[in-house]
């Protein structure tokens, strides 16, 4: 299996791409360790592993604490003794606001969370991962870094920075032999995202066949890529398979960004 034998810890699990990454990553062979902030819901994950044979712990934490990344980290070693792969998942995004009629200070707040939450779980992770030799980071980007939405900066500008801190970190972190990679997320079909177009249809007074047929207009592919298959490519940066790639940006969109 693509990630046999790998412990890795996973944070933002929700009922997107999270929950199937998490079940896809334990598929493949990985033990994991989850972390979101709402408890039942990422413990109900872990069960769902569980009872289809693979091994996961859940943690309930926010990532923009210090000592809850660095007790997410901890719950992995205690359980599985060591760390080859993180995925920053968690972001924040504050409200979607036009800037001029922002509040700076929820900026500031998505910031936290998206890129010194992600930074955080990277210092906490470091000291295993070169104690193991090695290990592979891979933080979640978006296309609206490349393609901005208006009032969405406080969604797009944070995760500009983590692109940012994952080249920086590959120049840095390669001599331990640890790969920093990026992840570039466009339209994902899966429950967040059919909410979305349900009640933008509505509001628009059109349905959502036709807003999906809209978007998809746009993708090469020809349709909205489903979450559980962009999660298998961030399996695939975890896995041994992509050992010479780091400080990459991974577009995994049906292709959108080519057509920008």
């Amino acid at each position: 299996m693509l990630l046999s034998g790998k412990i890795v810890i996973i944070t933002g699990i929700g009922p997107g791409m999270g929950r199937k990454l998490a079940l896809e990553a334990a598929k493949a062979g990985a033990k994991v360790t989850l972390a979101a902030r709402t408890k039942d819901y990422v413990e109900s994950v872990a069960r769902e592993i569980d009872d289809a044979g693979g091994a996961a712990v859940a943690v309930t934490g926010d990532v923009s604490k210090q000592k809850d990344c660095q007790r997410i980290v901890d719950a992995a070693i205690d359980e599985f003794g060591r760390i080859d792969g993180l995925v920053n998942s968690a972001y924040g995004a504050g409200p979607f606001v036009p800037f001029e009629e922002s509040d700076l200070d929820d900026w500031r707040k998505a910031m936290d969370v998206t890129l010194f939450g992600s930074l955080q779980m990277i210092k906490s992770v470091l000291p295993h991962m070169k104690a193991a030799g090695g290990g592979s980071i891979v933080n979640v980007s978006t296309m609206e870094t490349r393609k901005p939405l208006p009032a969405h900066g406080g969604y797009a500008v944070p995760k500009s920075a983590l692109a940012g801190a994952t080249r920086q970190l590959a120049v840095e972190l390669g001599k331990y032999h640890i790969r920093v990679n990026t992840a570039v997320m466009g339209w994902m079909w899966g429950a967040p995202v059919e909410g979305y177009i349900n009640g933008m249809a509505t509001q628009l007074g059109t349905t959502p066949e036709a807003m999906i047929a809209g978007i998809a207009q746009n993708i090469p592919l020809g349709h909205i890529p489903p979450d559980q298959e962009c999660g298998k490519t961030i399996l695939a940066l975890l896995s041994d398979y992509t050992s010479q790639v780091t400080g990459a940006s991974i577009e995994i969109n049906g292709g959108e960004y080519v057509s920008l």
